[in-house]
């Protein structure tokens, strides 16, 4: 697999500098490969998270934790109860 291999672990890498996401992929094909090493390397499978602790991880890596929380839950990635106090890492 190449360096240029936008599908490989380098694609992601690659949107990071110093540990921090640069910025949010516009295009959905590069935005869904973020969002699924997001889901895997923030969350726990099997593990209930509220909103808060959401919010704190996804900061970890962006400031606009807001946005990158409505994308993996609509990506399907996250899912998010009735009343949306709690979160779960789907699959």
């Amino acid at each position: 697999m190449s360096d240029n291999d936008p599908s490989g672990s380098h694609g992601v890498a690659a949107l990071f500098s110093r540990g921090r996401l640069a910025t949010i992929p516009r295009k959905p094909a590069r935005r869904e490969q973020l969002l699924a090493h997001l889901a895997q390397s923030l969350f726990e499978p099997d593990r209930t998270y509220t909103e808060r602790e959401v919010n704190e991880a996804l900061l970890t890596v962006h400031d606009d934790f807001a946005a990158l929380r409505r994308f993996l839950v609509v990506a399907g990635l996250l899912t998010r109860s009735k009343d949306g106090s709690s979160y779960r890492r789907a699959g």
